[in-house]
């Protein structure tokens, strides 16, 4: 048996605060496409085994697809550890790179196994939740909005297809990194902002003029409240919907985390802005990074942009949107 685990997208990411349990409240719209990984799931005596073609990927407990085999053969009400399966992971999906790889990976094994181990959807969903925020999207694919930790889903009609390049740098990202260099920036413009803190060019006190540039550095940067007003669930899905279609309509893309990454690796930037010189639509790095995707209405416009992007240690790949029904479709081929 195959399984595909295709990588997602951040069409949009804000980062609206912070949450009691320390986690981010996330407003984000995931959007599937083509590239993926693939799963090859065998019957094997013995003990559950994981293999993968590349090396710096743990094959022990650690990783995602063993973590998902554990908590389905747990929901399946069989003793010890899980056995009688082997999987080989064949990984086209750059890691480190906003792309969601191993989420993705997790969930295409937790829907292969529970066809082998006879495990109902529902603890399948269950199983997602315990093993990331964005895993259980990986279960839905297509284009779909994610609040609260990016785990509620409310899915939304199929984003236009479009081609896509994905400039891969020559450094990864991690996400607990990315959010912290977040925190820190935002508590840095907050303590600013606070305290009035001067202006140095001018070397005297602050104007209406700079704090009003400070509020809107702030802003561009992703610094917002650090905590949201309490609203129910249904409030915050029909306020953000809202939003959502207003910012599907604007030609650019918003990723907050984007900024604090960028000032520490310049490069991203640059990729975004060369990524709009080409005629990419929207424009962003992905996720936490370190990827950054361009949309072209074409293909050929998207194999140009990417033969130009492509230099050095860097590269770029050349991919498109995927529906909710053509993820499910193909998921299984």
């Amino acid at each position: 048996m195959r399984a595909r685990a295709f990588a997602k997208i951040n069409l949009s990411l804000r980062v609206l605060g912070t949450r009691p349990d320390g986690y981010h409240e996330l407003r984000t719209i995931f959007q599937s496409i083509a590239l993926h990984d693939t799963l090859t799931i065998r019957h094997v005596a013995g003990p559950f085994r994981l293999t993968c073609d590349d090396a710096s990927l743990p094959r022990d407990r650690t990783n995602l697809v063993w973590r998902a085999a554990d908590r389905l053969w747990k929901a399946a009400r069989r003793r010890g550890a899980p056995r009688g399966v082997a999987i080989h992971l064949t990984k086209c999906i750059p890691v480190q790179a906003g792309l969601g790889g191993g989420s993705s990976d997790a969930a295409a094994a937790l829907r292969a196994l529970a066809k082998v181990w006879r495990v109902d959807q529902q603890s399948v969903r269950e199983a997602a939740v315990t093993l990331g925020a964005d895993v259980p999207y990986f279960l839905e694919g297509g284009t779909v909005l994610g609040l609260e930790r990016g785990d509620v889903l409310v899915p939304l009609p199929d984003h236009p297809r479009r081609w896509v390049v994905l400039v891969i740098p020559p450094f990864g990202v991690g996400t607990k990194e990315a959010y912290a260099w977040f925190d820190r920036d935002c508590r840095h413009q907050h303590f600013l902002l606070s305290r009035g803190a001067p202006d140095l060019s001018l070397r005297r006190g602050p104007t209406r003029g700079a704090v009003a540039r400070r509020k809107r550095l702030a802003t561009a940067q992703g610094c917002h409240a650090p905590m949201l007003s309490p609203v129910t669930r249904t409030e915050r899905r029909v306020g953000a919907a809202g939003a959502v279609g207003a910012e599907l309509a604007r030609p650019g893309s918003v990723n907050d985390l984007e900024a604090p990454v960028s000032k520490r690796h310049p490069e991203i930037r640059r990729i975004v802005s060369s990524l709009n010189r080409a005629g990419s639509t929207r424009a962003a790095m992905s996720g936490s990074g370190s990827a950054v995707f361009g949309l072209f209405e074409t293909k050929g416009a998207a194999f140009d942009a990417a033969g130009a992007l492509k230099r050095g240690n860097r590269s770029a790949i050349v991919t498109r949107t995927l529906t909710r029904a053509e993820c499910r479709r193909l998921a299984a081929k």
